[in-house]
């Protein structure tokens, strides 16, 4: 459990693949920041299963975080993220992580993509990866933030580090899958890397005020 004397930052997912991304991201981009806590929804084990409600990414990604501020009642970042292939006419879209089905698992759902564009030629497989991430007290919305990267669909996965699409997704100018980029590089230009970026300039603003009314109730 993390400790809660001090300032915790709530990631309001499970997944755990996002979550290593979000603390390298964290690491990257708010160097600073010592005296935080990083937590996830793993780490309240009575939380409930926040329901994705949403028909777009702005949509689930403000539900995510407020419904983790509300639980935790400290500053949360909900994060919405999928693939979008243009032959597909957008999908899989929010329904990324179930396309094929509820429950499913990274490689049932890159089966079925890539059953789907079986007749796709390669000149015809665009897709992007889009994330949207909000940051959000109980009771209010601090900001929404979009990252979107593009690439194509190969015909077969390629590449271990990494998941959800990522072996299937080739970023053209390095030739090369997401699951096949280091961490380094796909985290200085992933979806999730823009739009962390601009989020962070929120996240250090609301810190700073933070300290600042902290050592001014100190005087």
């Amino acid at each position: 459990m993390p400790d809660h004397a001090n300032q915790t930052i709530v990631i309001a997912t499970r997944n755990q693949g996002k979550v290593r991304e979000m603390r390298a991201l964290f690491r990257q981009h708010l160097p600073r920041v010592k005296d935080i806590t990083l937590a996830c929804l793993a780490d309240f084990p009575a939380a409930p299963l926040i329901e994705e409600t949403g028909r777009t990414f702005h949509e689930n990604a403000r539900i995510k975080a407020l419904a983790g501020a509300h639980l935790t009642g400290g500053l949360t970042i909900g994060d919405d993220s999928g693939l979008e292939v243009d032959a597909l006419h957008g999908a899989p879209g929010v329904c990324s992580a179930r396309y094929a089905g509820p429950h499913a698992r990274d490689a049932e759902n890159n089966l079925k993509l890539l059953a789907a564009l079986r007749d796709v030629p390669p000149d015809q497989r665009a897709a992007r990866f889009v994330c949207v991430i909000a940051v959000a007290l109980p009771d209010n919305v601090l900001g929404l933030f979009e990252g979107v990267c593009h690439g194509v669909i190969g015909s077969e996965p390629h590449g271990s580090n990494g998941f959800g699409y990522d072996p299937l997704f080739v970023k053209t100018d390095y030739g090369k899958t997401f699951a096949e980029l280091s961490s380094s590089v796909k985290n200085r230009m992933s979806h999730r890397a823009l739009a962390f970026a601009k989020a962070a300039v929120i996240v250090e603003r609301y810190l700073e005020s933070m300290r600042a009314s902290a050592t001014a109730g100190h005087v």
